[in-house]
């Protein structure tokens, strides 16, 4: 018997973690990604603190059309306030969800607003 799709998820999340993490001067770009909503997250895990971060439930991001473009503007509003903390560089985690779909439309929205991975 495999892996239940959560475990599978999981394993990767782990995989992931184990290579990447943030420092202060290059955060990771953290995704989770629920069934409604998508979150992102800048983070410095030498200090364990958040340093920014954006979601589909905030209020200046515009909720209209597919999820996908919800994603994309999530990923905008992430690398602005970025911008605004001085942040030029980051290191993507997926989260061990596949590049595909709403994470890589969240990657090319914060690429477009100029942050760097």
């Amino acid at each position: 018997m495999g892996l239940s799709n959560t475990d599978r998820k999981l394993r990767i999340r782990r995989r992931i973690r184990k290579i990447s993490s943030g420092t202060e001067t290059r955060p990771r770009l953290s995704v989770f990604r629920s069934n409604k909503e998508i979150y992102a997250q800048l983070i410095d895990d030498v200090n364990g603190k958040t340093l920014v971060s954006a979601s589909s439930r905030d209020k200046g991001i515009d909720a209209k059309g597919t999820k996908t473009e919800v994603a994309n503007a999530v990923g905008k509003a992430v690398a602005e306030k970025a911008k605004k903390a001085g942040i030029e560089t980051v290191a993507f985690d997926r989260g061990g969800n596949l590049y595909h779909g709403r994470v890589k439309s969240l990657a090319e929205g914060a690429r477009e607003a100029g942050l760097k991975f």
